[in-house]
Formats: structure tokens, C-alpha cells, sequence
């Protein structure tokens, strides 16, 4: 089989090209690669949203968070989940993507022909963003960061505890409990779920920024308090220290003398991942679908033409070849065709 990327068809409603997914008919990209003069953003993180362009539209609970990241000053609009806007001759609306707070997806519509691009998503509950909605279309475009069988999540109640746990033994022994949680998303998930009660929180700088936007948006969090207004190093034994993984480094660690370092992450599931992070405890927590819920999301979206992007996407594709449906890999360069499969479904 030929495997070079090739471009879409002439008559698709989305291009892949070098600045990104490109839209002909409404003259807009969607989380672009490069500046251009419209981008549509999905969420807020820095591998789609990207500085420079002319203007963006993205949905309304994101706004804080995008202009924190790309400038005050950017010309940005906002729409609600489910408002609809012509560009062009397309109908765009944004659906909840369950990601992060402000991420959805991008439904597209042109002459009957519907499109959707996931960006990232989780369908698990998550109490500081919108849940993620079912869309129907013909043609799906979707991340598969985690499209193998290995990723399967556990409850998040059941992590939340394993974290409540892991924290209260630390603390019964003085010691600092450091965990290292994506700023953006996922300390807020952990610090949405961690009760007051259960002592004192302290936040790495990058995670305090965030926190403005998510309590801005009448996200409730616990009380944290920035690790720089600690008075001295006693104020840390028994707490719990939510950080960015940029953070774990001997520098800034030194404050914690007695720390025992844990880390949240869908990557926690692979031993290998754990061993490289060389943490006491990994969690596994993801604000990405698992692949059990890839799976469900094409099915429930009733596309028969599949673009799966991101991570594992040669494995999915070949996956939903197998299951009958038109797929293909989407890269930086054009679109794949997807593989037989090797094996059965797992």
C-alpha cells in the first residue's frame, strides 16, 4: 500500500495544508499550525492555540484562558455552546468537548454535508467543564492520543481517592506531598475534587494563573495558596503541592525537603512511563478519551469517514478500517490511508 500523505478530496469541506486545517469554503483554519488570518481554537493548549493570527473564534467559557495565553489584545470571538455563525457559506457551531473549561468541537456544515472536529476530549465527568455532547455527522476528524487497548481508564472517583489516600499517609508521616498535574486542565480537576478539610493546598505560579480563569468562571476550587507567599519551609509538612511536570526538577523542589512526588497522567497506565518520571505514585487520571471511549464517540457520531489524528492514530485507523468505515490518518502532511489491521479487535 502506498503510504505518502496525499492531500483530501477537491470537493471536502477541510484541507489539511502546511499551516493547519484549512477550510476553503468558509476561508478559516481550525487550531492552525501557524499564523493565519482566521483561526478557530478548540481549548486552550499551547499545541492549539497558537500566538499570531489575525483573529480567533473559540467558545465563551475559554475566553479567559485564551487571552491569557495568546494576549489581551487578540481579536477574539466568542460563541456560546450551540450558537451558530455563517462564515462563508458554512454554519459553524462549537459543542462541548469535555476536555478542559472552554473546549469543544467544531461542527461544520455545508449543502447537507456535516463535519465534526473533535479536537481533544474526554467523556468521563469532570466538574470544571461542560460535559462532552454527542454529534452527529457524515465525516468525524478526531484526536487518538490514546487510541491503544492498553489505555483504559479507572473511575475518576477511584482516583480521587487513591490521591486523598496517598496524601493523608504522607501527611500522617510530616512529609510534603508533591503532585505534578498538567496547569492547565488537570491541576484544577484534582483541585476541584480535593476538599478543604483535608489540609492545606499549595500551588506551583504556572497553576495559581490558571485557577484565576477556572474561579472566574464560577469553577469552584478549593483554597490554595501560592507556593511563593509560604512564610518558610514549615508551612509545607503535611500539605499537598499541586505543580506542573516542568517543575520537577531539583531547583525548585529544594524547598520541599521531605517531598514525595506523585504525578497525574493517562501516560501513568504504561509501567515504562512510570519508571521514566521516576515519581513515588503515578496516577492514572487523562483529560483524553480512553480507547473504549474512541471507540463509542465514532460510533455515536454515525460517521462513515473517520480522519484520526494525534498519538496512536495508524493504530485506530486501522481499527475502524477493519470495522468497515472509510479512515485515515491525518498528518502535518496530508491524509494516510488507514492499514489493514494486523489483528482482531482488543
Amino acid at each position: 500500500m502506498n503510504d505518502e500523505p496525499r492531500p483530501a478530496g477537491p470537493g471536502d469541506l477541510l484541507q489539511p495544508t502546511a499551516d493547519g486545517l484549512y477550510c476553503p469554503a468558509g476561508d478559516f483554519y481550525i487550531d492552525p499550525r501557524r499564523p493565519v488570518a482566521r483561526a478557530v481554537v478548540s481549548h486552550g493548549h499551547a499545541d492549539h492555540a497558537r500566538p499570531g493570527s489575525q483573529s480567533y473564534l473559540a467558545a465563551a467559557p475559554g475566553a479567559c484562558i485564551l487571552r491569557r495565553r495568546l494576549g489581551e489584545r487578540i481579536r477574539l470571538q466568542t460563541l456560546a455552546y450551540g450558537e451558530r455563525l455563517t462564515l462563508g457559506g458554512v454554519t459553524l457551531s462549537l459543542h462541548p468537548a469535555g476536555h478542559i473549561l472552554g473546549s469543544a468541537q467544531v461542527r461544520l456544515e455545508l449543502g447537507g454535508e456535516i463535519w465534526v472536529v473533535t479536537g481533544d476530549f474526554k467523556t468521563e465527568p469532570d466538574p470544571t467543564c461542560a460535559p462532552f455532547e454527542p454529534v452527529r455527522c457524515h465525516t468525524l476528524v478526531t484526536e487518538s492520543t490514546f487510541g491503544l487497548p492498553v489505555f483504559r481508564w479507572p473511575p475518576p472517583a477511584a482516583v480521587m481517592a487513591e490521591i486523598r489516600q496517598w496524601w493523608r499517609e504522607n501527611r500522617a508521616a510530616g512529609r510534603t506531598s508533591v503532585l505534578f498535574a498538567y496547569a492547565l486542565g488537570k491541576a484544577q480537576r484534582v483541585l476541584a475534587q480535593i476538599g478543604a478539610e483535608d489540609g492545606d493546598v499549595f500551588t506551583h505560579g504556572a497553576v495559581e494563573v490558571v485557577n484565576a480563569c477556572y474561579r472566574k468562571a464560577a469553577v469552584r476550587l478549593t483554597d490554595t495558596r501560592p507556593v511563593a507567599d509560604a512564610a518558610d519551609r514549615r508551612a509545607f509538612r503535611g500539605a499537598l503541592v499541586v505543580a506542573p511536570p516542568s517543575a520537577d526538577h531539583a531547583g525548585w523542589l529544594r524547598r520541599f525537603p521531605d517531598a514525595v512526588r506523585g504525578f497525574a497522567s493517562g501516560w501513568m497506565r504504561i509501567r515504562g512511563h512510570r519508571r521514566r518520571r521516576g515519581v513515588h505514585r503515578g496516577f492514572v487520571l487523562s483529560d483524553h478519551a480512553d480507547w473504549s471511549a474512541l471507540k463509542a464517540v465514532v460510533a455515536e457520531s454515525g460517521a462513515q469517514r473517520v480522519w484520526a489524528t494525534h498519538g496512536y492514530a495508524a493504530v485506530f485507523g486501522a481499527w475502524l478500517r477493519s470495522r468497515g468505515l472509510d479512515a485515515a490518518v491525518l498528518t502535518e502532511n496530508g491524509l494516510i490511508p488507514s492499514a489493514a489491521p494486523a489483528q482482531g479487535d482488543a
